[in-house]
């Protein structure tokens, strides 16, 4: 007896038989041993391109970074030492080691750039060089390997570029920006507390000349989540600790500017 679910049954299996026979079966393709192509050129960030958004803003989403770091044989010193005269602050760069100074490893990321964005970098960084790093003086400190083939770049800044040339520390004019800071800090906070306590420490002529210029200074917490970390790390992580205490608030900041101009030193 022909039942209902047995008519459907039959032209279910029917369908199926129809299909399975009809025409030559679907190739099968193996993808197994297929790479994407290499990058040529990658730069080794040691500053505000540590954090990915700030990095990610310049180039593209999902720039993908490899924690890294650059031995002392490189001869440079990350250093608050790339003065802005335009804009009246100092920013992170690398400068020679000076003599009898042992200098530090420098910890940062290295990262792909496509031919098409590295000239985005270059104008991010025009007060800048950039400058081939030999392979042999960079590591990776997690397990993702680094790049063997390209090149790696870094910025030095211009104005120690030249022989002998006197870096431009942070002055009364020109002072170390927290906000600018934080960014950095919550860059290497990204990889881990330990890294970010690295980055500290391996970081030169910190200054009293520290502005505190969060959006919220003194709630920072509101603006900055990650505001009380920070600012417990930079309290007790030598050498930043030596001079923590004398970060100033704008408005004392200003006064302390007002003083010197009308005493005409303290630049």
């Amino acid at each position: 007896m022909l039942t209902r679910r047995s008519f459907i049954g039959r032209s279910l299996l029917a369908g199926a038989a129809s299909l399975l026979g009809a025409g030559p079966s679907l190739a099968q393709t193996s993808y197994w041993g297929r790479r994407q192509e290499t990058p040529s050129d990658f730069i080794f960030g040691y500053g505000s391109l540590i954090n990915t958004p700030s990095r990610e803003g310049t180039g593209r989403p999902g720039l993908h970074a490899l924690p890294a770091r650059l031995s002392p044989d490189f001869g440079q010193v990350r250093s608050w030492c790339a003065r802005s005269n335009r804009l009246g602050w100092t920013a992170l760069g690398l400068r020679p080691r000076r003599p009898g100074e042992a200098g530090w490893s420098i910890n940062g990321v290295v990262f792909p750039v496509e031919p098409n964005l590295l000239p985005r970098f270059d104008r991010r960084e025009s007060g800048y060089d950039r400058v081939a790093v030999p392979r042999e003086l960079i590591e990776g400190v997690t397990w993702e390997a680094l790049p063997q083939g390209g090149t790696i770049w870094v910025y030095v800044p211009k104005s120690v570029a030249g022989p002998g040339a006197e870096p431009l520390l942070p002055d009364l004019d020109h002072p170390v920006l927290q906000s600018y800071l934080d960014l950095c800090l919550e860059g290497a906070l990204e990889i881990g507390t330990d890294f970010a306590r690295e980055f500290i420490a391996t970081t030169a002529d910190w200054s009293g000349f520290w502005l505190n210029d969060r959006e919220i200074p003194r709630r920072p917490w509101v603006m900055t989540k990650q505001a009380g970390t920070m600012d417990e790390m930079l309290a007790a992580t030598p050498p930043a600790a030596a001079v923590f205490g004398e970060r100033m608030y704008p408005e004392v900041y200003a006064a302390r500017l007002m003083r010197a101009a009308a005493q005409g030193s303290g630049r």
